[in-house]
């Protein structure tokens, strides 16, 4: 069984940095498409960066040069790293894992719970 749990989320202000894990079991993080999404209120779910088989990640443009995806292999663990955070960076952030086409989430059949991120002064 597949599970996904994420942490590391909190209020900061603008300006500031977080650092989000997601510790996965019964899936290898290193294979397939592992992913973020957050989701502020009212709006839809939007993929915010994806790696694909351990490598090659890939950012949607508004986090490019402030968020970095990475993985820790010894510990089957997703990590985000956001800085310079703007208001606009609030909302629940999502780990997924999955195949295919690695930003849209319909390519991603097993998510976690979700942290919070706040960015406010």
């Amino acid at each position: 069984q597949v599970r996904l749990v994420e942490s590391g989320g909190g209020s900061v202000r603008p300006e500031g940095s977080l650092r989000l894990s997601c510790v996965v079991s019964g899936r290898t993080v290193g294979r397939g498409c592992m992913g973020w999404f957050r989701q502020a209120p009212g709006k839809e779910r939007e993929w915010v960066a994806n790696i694909f088989d351990g490598s090659n990640p890939h950012y949607r443009d508004s986090v490019k040069g402030r968020f970095t995806i990475s993985l820790d292999n010894a510990k089957n663990t997703l990590l985000l790293q956001m800085n310079n955070l703007r208001p606009e960076d609030t909302g629940v952030y999502y780990c997924a894992a999955g195949s295919g086409w690695c930003p849209d989430k319909r390519s991603y059949n097993f998510w976690g719970q979700g942290t919070q991120v706040t960015v406010s002064s």
